[in-house]
C-alpha cells in the first residue's frame, strides 16, 4: 500500500490565489471593506471581466452586474459577454473609489474587490492582495491601501501612473447604465452603443 502524505507548510497559508483570473479572496468569514484583490492584464473590460466572471461565478453566484470608476478604465462598455450570457456594465465617477470593482450577484448580493492596476510589479500586486485579503480585513480604502503600497516604494522603484482617458466621451442618455449620471458629466468613452 502507497500512502501519499501532502507536504506540509512552514508558511503561513497566502489568500486563496485562483486559477485564471489573477484574483484573491479573502475567506468568507472575514470582515472588511473589501472581498479581495483582482489584477486584470490590461484595461480592457471587455477582455478581462470575463475571465473574472468565469471564476467567480461558481464561489459568489451569477455575477450579473459590474461596476468601475472610469478613472481607471478608458472604455466602459454597456455589456460584456461572458459565454452565452451578457454582464451589464456601468461606471459611477464620485461614488465609487477609483480602484474597486463592484460586481452584484444574481441573488443581490454585493461584492467589493481592489483593482490592482496591469502595469503594477509582481511583488507590489502580492502584497496588495495579501493586505486585501487580511483576516482582520483591510481598514483602508482601495485607493488608500494603493497609495500605501506606493509611499512604501517611494526612494526605490516607483509604480508607472495609470493613464486616464483625456476626452472620455458618453452617449446622450447616460442614465441607461451610468446609474443616473447626467449627460454632462464627464465619463468614460462608451463601446458598442
Amino acid at each position: 500500500m502507497i500512502a501519499i502524505i501532502p507536504p506540509t507548510r512552514t508558511t503561513p497559508p497566502s489568500p486563496s490565489l485562483l486559477p485564471g483570473a489573477r484574483v484573491a479572496l479573502r475567506s468568507p468569514s472575514s470582515r472588511g471593506l473589501l472581498d479581495g484583490a483582482w489584477w486584470p492584464h490590461s484595461r480592457d473590460l471587455t477582455v478581462e471581466l470575463p475571465e473574472l466572471v468565469d471564476v467567480l461565478d461558481p464561489l459568489w453566484g451569477r455575477i450579473t452586474r459590474v461596476a468601475v470608476n472610469p478613472m481607471l478604465w478608458p472604455v466602459v462598455p454597456r455589456k460584456v459577454t461572458v459565454g452565452q450570457r451578457v454582464v451589464k456594465t456601468g461606471w459611477f465617477t464620485p461614488e465609487l473609489d477609483p480602484h474597486t470593482l463592484l460586481l452584484l450577484s444574481y441573488g443581490t448580493r454585493r461584492f467589493d474587490l481592489l483593482v490592482i492596476p496591469p502595469e503594477t510589479s509582481t511583488a507590489c500586486a502580492d502584497r496588495l492582495m495579501v493586505a486585501a485579503c487580511a483576516p482582520d480585513g483591510p481598514r483602508l480604502s482601495a485607493t488608500d491601501l494603493v497609495a500605501a503600497e506606493t509611499a512604501r516604494l517611494r526612494g526605490a522603484a516607483v509604480i508607472d501612473r495609470p493613464q486616464i482617458a483625456q476626452s472620455p466621451q458618453i452617449p446622450q442618455d447616460s442614465r441607461e447604465y451610468a446609474g443616473g449620471a447626467t449627460s454632462t458629466h464627464v465619463g468614460p468613452t462608451v463601446a458598442g452603443r
